[in-house]
């Protein structure tokens, strides 16, 4: 079976000074460092969170010290997994072996039929 596995990514920024410049930097690093194992095909972009008093979604960053949290949802496809825990396995491991050191959460998984997506892989 195939998967669509999405993954949330906890990325460091260090020496910034506003959201938009971390942002930036933390979806260009982690593309940098997926690009260079040859993993083009994991999409790259930033993660919201919910606001706790109005409950409206917002970039997922935050700033303390010249320093960021950024939040960055990992997506990848995975194909022919035996079941969904599999395929997510299969992701972390992937994703994982080329952002060491970074903490990795599966957010969700959805499995699709070859036939109605393309093959990125």
């Amino acid at each position: 079976m195939n998967y669509r596995v999405v993954l949330e990514a906890a990325w460091l920024v260090h020496d910034v000074n506003n959201v938009d410049d971390a942002i930036g930097v933390a979806v260009s690093e982690a593309g940098k460092r997926l690009n260079q194992e040859d993993m083009d095909y994991v999409e790259v972009e930033v993660g919201f969170t919910d606001c706790p008093a109005c409950g409206e979604p917002f970039d997922s960053a935050f700033i303390a010290a010249d320093t960021s949290l950024v939040g960055l949802m990992l997506e990848i496809k995975v194909f022919n997994a035996e079941s969904t825990e599999h395929a997510q396995r299969i992701a972390k491991s992937d994703i994982g072996g080329a952002l060491r050191d970074v903490p990795l959460k599966v957010i969700d998984t959805v499995e699709f039929d070859d036939d109605s997506e393309g093959s990125d892989e």
